[in-house]
């Protein structure tokens, strides 16, 4: 049975949050359908009206190997917790606890220049995290 996925995140700007998650896993843009220069060019074929034009973003993963992260604009804001996170793993398992700090925080002061917030440093039995926010207050950890 087939099964692949794809995270689907609600946002009010998703270019801009689509860049801050890009960086934040190595993904990049993802292309137009083959024949198609932009997306612009492929929506109008499809008969998308010009005011929808931005209304969603994509990006993948280089490598093929995560799933499609997929944006879309949406009217209201974010109103509470979520209850699905990311967690952002920066180590292999097996790296020494001082690595682990370093990389986490080196990847912390980067989602910070980018437009993440900070939340907590959390240490428990499963290891050191990062908790924060994304430029649109969505949670996740780097770990």
């Amino acid at each position: 049975m087939y099964t692949r996925i794809q995270v689907v995140f609600d946002a009010a700007n998703p270019a801009k949050l689509a860049e801050f998650w890009g960086l934040a896993l190595g993904y990049v843009e993802e292309s137009p359908p083959p024949g198609f220069d932009t997306w612009e060019e492929f929506g109008r074929s499809i008969g998308m009206p010009e005011e929808q034009f931005g209304d969603q973003a994509a990006i993948v993963d280089p490598e093929g190997a995560g799933p499609r992260i997929y944006i879309q604009r949406v009217p209201e804001g974010k109103t509470a917790k979520n209850r699905v996170h990311l967690d952002i793993r920066v180590a292999e398992p097996g790296t020494s606890e001082d690595d682990v700090k370093q990389l986490v925080a080196e990847k912390v002061a980067r989602l910070i220049d980018a437009g993440g917030s900070l939340v907590e440093h959390n240490a428990d039995i499963r290891g050191k995290a990062a908790v924060m926010r994304d430029p649109e207050g969505n949670e996740f950890c780097v770990t």
